[in-house]
């Protein structure tokens, strides 16, 4: 089947579209303050006060996304299955195109509800020749692309000044198949996170909850821990929601900032016929430095480099979709244990973000 996504069109509208988000005059000084933003909604006197969803310092929350992820060169090893054994082939690379939306619809200072999506695409481009590919994993990755598209919402509801309730739902559909087949795909993957938090001052947020997720390739539940904080006398924070994602910040101005941490990232793919109870459980640990910085108004540019270490790749049979959990506990064997090798990785995005 041949692959409907081209990586190198999509890299070739990024740099078209370059130009015209970096065409400012390089005499131009004067920053924009999004600190006049902070408490809108939040201290109209005679009415009672809420917690806010930011804190001063924080990384502005992205609106819009549209990025290109690059990972480089490694090896895979497609276990035995069925009648097939082990093979090993070489990717050049794994890259794809990745949009992403996080839109307010409610905003007042009681309750804030955001609506979005994602569409991701990871194109696996190999080194050997197709018809030296003999393993059915192997031959589906180098013929199809695994692409995600997904729904979610996102609710902060402050409770009193200090007090804050944080839910995030979301519905991926997940496999090898193009996005005008999406609609082919008849399993869901569902995640929900719960957190109680405290907003104790300007500069610091903390919060405990749970999560039913897919980050670790199959569903798991795992306890979350929020905690984003800022110097108020130092360049230096932190935005954390482990074990999802951790990062300490240097911020040099409000328009440029640097990250260093990690993300857990991953999710559950269905394949095609004839193998279509068996799923991809992908996850991997990226840890990686990131630097944001404004083009211009809301416009900001983010490049981030790393490693990507695999965590798992390894198939389980899902008969009807009714999935489960080893709860990181259980030694169920999968029906398929592939190893990945680990490259650096590059991603590139251009992002709308918000006041």
């Amino acid at each position: 089947m041949q692959k409907r996504i081209r990586p190198l069109l999509w890299a070739l509208l990024v740099c078209a579209a370059l130009p015209l988000f970096s065409q400012e005059d390089s005499t131009y000084t004067e920053e924009e303050d999004y600190s006049i933003y902070d408490n809108l909604d939040y201290a109209d006197e005679g009415t009672k006060r809420f917690a806010s969803a930011k804190i001063s310092g924080i990384s502005p929350a992205r609106l819009i996304s549209v990025g290109y992820d690059y990972q480089a060169g490694y090896d895979i090893t497609a276990g035995a299955f069925d009648t097939y054994a082990a093979q090993t082939a070489r990717v050049n690379s794994t890259q794809g195109v990745r949009i992403g939306a996080n839109i307010p619809v409610i905003s007042k200072n009681s309750i804030i509800v955001q609506l979005g999506g994602q569409i991701w695409d990871m194109n696996y481009d190999f080194e050997d020749d197709p018809a030296t590919l003999n393993h059915p994993l192997l031959q589906t990755l180098q013929a199809n692309n695994l692409t995600t598209v997904g729904l979610n919402s996102t609710i902060f509801k402050p409770l009193n000044e200090t007090n804050f309730i944080l839910v995030q739902v979301s519905a991926d559909m997940n496999g090898d198949f193009s996005i005008p087949e999406f609609q082919e795909v008849n399993t869901i993957k569902n995640s929900v996170a719960a957190i109680w938090g405290k907003r104790p001052s300007d500069y610091k947020q903390w919060g405990i909850g749970i999560s039913r997720t897919f980050r670790a390739g199959e569903m798991n539940y795992v306890p979350i821990l929020l905690f984003n904080w800022t110097s108020p006398t130092t360049p230096w924070g932190t935005e954390i929601l482990f074990p999802a994602r951790g990062h300490v910040r240097y911020t040099f101005n409000r328009q440029n900032m640097a990250f260093f941490g990690f993300e857990l990232e991953g999710n559950s793919y269905k394949l095609a016929a004839p193998y279509n109870d068996l799923q991809i459980r992908r996850s991997e640990l990226r840890f990686r430095f990131m630097w944001q910085r404004q083009l211009v108004g809301f416009i900001w540019v983010a490049l981030e480099a790393g490693y990507r270490i695999n965590y798992s790749f390894n198939v389980d049979r899902v008969p009807g979709g009714k999935d489960f959990s080893r709860f990181f506990v259980l030694d169920d064997p999968f029906v398929m244990e592939n190893a990945l090798t680990n490259p650096l990785y590059f991603n590139l995005s251009f992002n709308l973000v918000s006041p």
